[in-house]
C-alpha cells in the first residue's frame, strides 16, 4: 500500500508512476540529454526545481507585502552575481560552487 502524496515533502517519498503530456519537442531534448533511462530522473529533478522556484516567489511576495518592494540596488546586485554564476563554468557544477563558498 503506498502512502497518500501529502506526506512527502517535495524531494521525498518512492517514486511513483504517473501520466503527464510533455510537447514532443521537449521529449526529444530531454531523450537527446540523458537517453531513456534517465528521463524520469530528469523530469523529476525538473519539477522539483520549480517547486523551489514557486516557493521563493511566493516568500518574496510575503516579504514584500510585509516589509515594501526590496531596493532597486539590491536587485541590480543580485541580477548582476547571477550573471556572474551562470557566465562562470566553475560556479555552476554543485561541487564548483561549494568550493568558490568555501574560498
Amino acid at each position: 500500500m503506498s502512502m497518500p502524496e501529502r506526506d512527502f515533502a517535495p524531494g521525498d517519498g518512492p517514486a511513483a508512476k504517473v501520466s503527464v503530456s510533455l510537447r514532443t519537442g521537449n521529449i526529444r531534448a530531454v531523450r537527446e540529454r540523458v537517453g531513456a533511462r534517465g528521463f524520469s530522473a530528469y523530469v523529476d529533478a525538473a519539477v522539483e526545481r520549480q517547486i523551489e522556484r514557486d516557493l521563493l516567489e511566493e516568500a518574496l511576495q510575503a516579504n514584500e507585502a510585509a516589509s515594501g518592494p526590496i531596493p532597486q540596488s539590491l536587485r541590480d546586485e543580485a541580477a548582476e552575481l547571477f550573471r556572474r554564476v551562470k557566465s562562470a563554468p566553475e560556479l555552476q557544477e554543485e561541487d564548483g560552487w561549494r568550493a568558490h563558498e568555501a574560498g
